[in-house]
């Protein structure tokens, strides 16, 4: 019980997604409460019509530390909700779920609310006691508490889409993926990753100044409320969808090529173009977009992005620039030494 403890107070004192996950599956595949030989933590990802498995960690016999699922992958390489009738009947009655006659599986609920639905799936030699399911069910409820106070930590109070201090780890964990995959080393537990690099896009709302001069902010407010709402449609789940601050919005995502890239920012482009905002009515953004680099940083990348924002709105806005093709057409002058963050235009 003393090593509960201190596990459950070294999981408290976790400040990482990834780490914390990491750290459950740990906590109730080694512990000797439960004896249990592997253990999965998942969730459901993508449309509701078409949903599948996501693992965010597991651990069994032949690991000796958690795996997960690609940090960026193709869902259709991921098993539907229908293949598992006991995970989504946990979701669905908000209990436990038990079957087996040897190995045992044993399926808790976690976090059933409409948007999220994630499952701790056990799999033991011997069936868990009733003492021992409300153990782990304590310990799922603490979970809970502590990833909604990241949530409340790393999301932005109006929006509620990611704020910027999540934003560098977001972006070193997706350039460290994408050194790894272009090298040929994978260390999660499936290969299948979505082709391609990552690509960071900025997006900001054209003369928002004047919408809040106009209307007022608690009206400017809601544009960037319902506009976060047009980014969670628009965008895959995987995509990581930031507000920066004002009318900044950055998206951090993986496509096949800048072609792909281009036509994602352009569908939402054309889809805020075309929705009326209530009392404003139509607004516009102007887009600004890069691939990531070998050895980037976060403000390397973002900087590149922020400069083909600023030639939209320079010439015309409610568009769509790609950095790399502004300069390989000339429109873009990309500093190299001390001035690399500058660029010239013509």
């Amino acid at each position: 019980m003393k090593k509960l403890l201190r596990d459950l107070s070294a999981l408290s004192a976790l400040r990482d997604r990834q780490a914390m996950d990491f750290a459950l599956v740990k906590l109730v595949g080694l512990g000797d409460l439960w004896r249990c030989h592997t253990v999965r933590l998942l969730r459901a990802v993508g449309p509701p019509d078409d949903q599948h498995w996501v693992t965010l960690g597991q651990l069994d016999a032949q690991h000796s530390t958690p795996t997960r699922d690609a940090f960026w992958f193709d869902a259709s390489t991921l098993p539907p909700l229908s293949e598992f009738p006991m995970r989504v009947a946990a979701v669905v009655t908000e209990s436990v779920m038990r079957s087996g006659q040897g190995p045992y599986t044993t399926v808790f609920p976690i976090d059933t609310q409409a948007s999220v639905c994630s499952v701790l799936e056990l799999e033991s030699d011997a069936p868990i006691s009733a003492d021992t399911e409300d153990l782990i069910d304590s310990v799922l409820h603490m979970f809970e508490s502590l990833q909604g106070l990241l949530d409340y930590g790393e999301r932005d109070s109006l929006t509620e889409l990611l704020n910027r201090k999540t934003f560098d780890n977001a972006f070193l964990r997706a350039a460290q993926t994408q050194d790894e995959s272009a090298n040929g080393l994978v260390h999660d537990r499936r290969d299948k990753q979505t082709p391609g690099s990552y690509w960071l896009a900025v997006i900001d709302i054209d003369h928002f100044k004047h919408v809040n001069d106009k209307f007022g902010h608690l009206i400017g407010d809601e544009v960037l409320l319902l506009l976060a709402r047009q980014m969670r449609t628009n965008f895959r789940f995987l995509d990581q969808l930031y507000r920066f601050g004002g009318e900044e919005f950055v998206v951090l995502m993986r496509c096949a090529d800048q072609e792909h890239a281009l036509a994602a920012l352009e569908r939402f482009r054309r889809q805020i173009e075309e929705h009326a905002f209530p009392q404003v009515g139509h607004i516009t953004v102007s887009t600004g977009f890069s691939e990531l680099r070998d050895n980037d940083t976060p403000s390397g990348a973002f900087d590149r992005a922020d400069q083909a924002v600023y030639y939209a709105k320079g010439h015309g806005r409610n568009q769509v620039c790609s950095f790399s093709a502004l300069v390989a057409s000339g429109e873009l002058t990309e500093q190299v030494g001390n001035d690399a963050n500058e660029v010239d235009f013509f």
